[in-house]
């Protein structure tokens, strides 16, 4: 409560007897009460952090570290955070800071390439898709996990001959009445023989967790030609997983922005629990020297292909080039300091891909204690570390329910976060074309993306779901990132012009001396445009089709990814095509026209515009979209 003048009294307060008092609403304390801001700087950081730390911090970054060379890895991983993922990061903050746009309209700097950011959007709902996807799949194991024995325990009804927890041995070289012999282990046993060291083959088994994952979560079908059923709890998790999307985000930031306290900061409180569990258990040393302890191998920073994937790993889980960052970003007060955010968020996120693999390899050591297995038989990636390696490795442990429903809590609360992020992406999107409509309708609009989004990720909870998450992972969370990534900064660097942008920042964070820039310039303008353009070059000479497994894609499928990527990157040409078409004058006049700002482009509001921006047009007029060569010349 609190006294008021009138005319703010009227505007932003709510009356109660007869004093001139209020109740604050949230819009009160926005600086831009039209689009909204944070309510402060820690939603902004942890809705960041949410978004950049995901899925691939847990169950990619631990396996790459230890196939390339284990703590060793870490010098290319910090290298290329430097020279690659934190300038790509900075500037996405800045742009959509300085303009108060998502990443489409935020293109009105650069007219000819406002194609990319559509690309960046289009990428940004075909991986939404298949994410909640994945939400529903640790949602499901979740709630297996509210059972006194884990079901995926033990070879139980669902499992085939093939199922064991420990190795079977087939045969072996054994003496017998004095020759060595090949016999199969059966006849050994009963003969009471034994086999000779280093001459054993055991039968190829799979472990409880790995057919539970098959036959009972997926129900995996033979290949993408089999759609079968929809699986029916695979949808009611998925439906659920976008009910609690829909339901944090019915006030856009506003509400997001609280939840966050809880969905960004929990999972490092259970990454300690398991980290502190993980060491306690017998093994558990072998599994942190495999991952970043004695067996390091320092040559491997001499082969190319660790620093690509260090390159790649900073680039995706950074989630540059989807245009969440300038989604989040364009919320932000005017003078926010986007330079130390940017820095202590992509700190956060690699320092939390460098923990959680303590935690992952601490409990996946004590596995191949148990198992009696090398380390290096039961570490895994992705779908198959998440849902087959450590559930195997949880239900080993005593208590084991437990520390199950930590983990995939945990699962789902790093999804959700990156969730929350790409679907305000889209919202924020929307928004930047009508914002009265979505000040009016936020809620319907909302609901309304988030039910055509659960449509199309049905056929992703089919018998062939799992191969339809594959597809679109393997074609739109590749390369056509790199490519939107790669042009961005190529764009704002050398065609709107790297110095403006800079100009553009220090309005915003506060002239800084040329020693400041030196490092960011030299970055901008060489090392991370061609540190982009050379893995873009690498991932396209070495791209192979997608597979499951062994189940090989068949050809209408390779089709179908192709269509999506094409579908993605296809706005760049059409939109610059458009804009030329549009603008006035003769081929060249428009060429340059679409080469330099709109009418309508800088900061949001007329009071953070200065004389730089004392020329610009109100940026709500969409009049002002189309560039011409008399608007922008000043």
């Amino acid at each position: 409560m609190g006294m008021l003048s009138l005319p703010g009294f009227l505007s932003c307060g709510k009356k109660k007897d007869f004093s001139l008092t209020y109740e604050r609403d949230a819009s009160c304390t926005d600086e831009n009460v039209e689009r909204g801001n944070w309510a402060n700087k820690s939603e902004y950081l942890l809705s960041l952090v949410g978004y950049a730390v995901g899925l691939g911090n847990v169950w990619r970054f631990p396996y790459l570290a230890y196939q390339n060379g284990g703590g060793a890895f870490l010098i290319p991983y910090t290298v290329m955070l430097a020279l690659a993922g934190l300038p790509l990061f900075f500037m996405e903050c800045s742009l959509g800071q300085f303009a108060s746009l998502g990443p489409v309209s935020a293109w009105r700097m650069l007219p000819l390439f406002q194609g990319v950011g559509i690309t960046m959007v289009v990428l940004s709902t075909f991986v939404t898709i298949y994410y909640n996807v994945i939400i529903a799949y640790a949602l499901f194991y979740l709630f297996a996990s509210f059972q006194k024995v884990l079901p995926w325990s033990e070879c139980f009804s669902w499992a085939d001959e093939f199922c064991s927890k420990t190795r079977i041995v087939n045969d072996c070289n054994t003496t017998f009445h004095g020759n060595i012999i090949r016999a199969n282990y059966s006849f050994v046993a009963a003969n009471n023989l034994t086999c000779i060291n280093g001459t054993i083959s055991y039968k190829p088994v799979q472990f409880p967790s790995e057919q539970y994952w098959n036959k009972v979560a997926l129900q995996r079908s033979s290949g993408l030609d089999e759609t079968g059923r929809i699986v029916w709890y695979l949808a009611l998790c998925l439906l659920l997983a976008w009910i609690i999307v829909a339901a944090a985000l019915y006030k856009g930031i506003k509400s997001s922005g609280k939840v966050v306290y809880f969905t960004a900061l929990f999972p490092y409180v259970i990454l300690l629990v398991l980290l502190v569990r993980g060491a306690t258990l017998e093994g558990a040393l072998d599994g942190i020297e495999y991952y970043i302890g004695k067996e390091s191998n320092i040559t491997k920073l001499m082969e190319a292909e660790v620093w690509k994937d260090a390159a790649t790993q900073i680039f995706y889980s950074l989630s540059v080039a989807w245009g969440g960052l300038v989604a989040l970003s364009s919320y932000n007060k005017f003078h926010n300091n986007c330079y130390a955010d940017a820095i202590l968020v992509c700190v956060t996120n690699c320092a939390t891909s460098v923990f959680a693999g303590f935690a992952i390899f601490s409990i996946l050591g004590h596995m191949a204690f148990v198992s009696q297995r090398p380390v290096s038989e039961v570490v895994d990636s992705g779908f198959e570390l998440a849902f087959v390696a450590y559930p195997e490795a949880l239900s080993q442990l005593p208590v084991s329910p437990l520390w199950s429903f930590l983990f995939f809590f945990m699962l789902v609360l790093l999804g959700l976060d990156s969730q929350f992020a790409i679907v305000e992406t889209l919202t924020t999107t929307i928004q930047d074309i009508n914002p009265s409509m979505m000040k009016k309708l936020r809620l319907p609009i909302t609901l309304g993306v988030c039910a055509i989004l659960f449509l199309l990720g049905l056929i992703c909870v089919t018998q062939a779901g799992i191969y339809w998450v594959n597809l679109i992972d393997h074609f739109c969370a590749g390369w056509g990132l790199l490519i939107s990534g790669a042009l961005e900064i190529i764009g704002i660097v050398y065609i709107y012009g790297g110095k403006r942008f800079i100009e553009d920042i220090e309005m915003m964070i506060g002239k800084k001396s040329n020693s400041f820039w030196l490092w960011w310039k030299i970055c901008w303008f060489f090392i991370t445009p061609v540190l982009l353009i050379a893995v873009l070059v690498w991932s396209l000479t070495t791209f192979s089709n997608p597979t499951y497994g062994s189940v090989v894609y068949p050809a209408w499928g390779n089709i179908l990814g192709w269509c999506m990527i094409i579908c993605s990157v296809i706005w760049i040409p059409i939109v610059a095509i458009v804009k030329i078409l549009k603008a006035e004058g003769n081929f060249l006049e428009r060429l340059v026209s679409c080469c330099r700002p709109t009418a309508n482009w800088g900061p949001y509001l007329e009071r953070h515009r200065g004389e730089r921006y004392s020329h610009m047009a109100d940026p709500k007029n969409k009049e002002h979209e189309i560039p011409t060569v008399s608007a922008i010349v000043y």
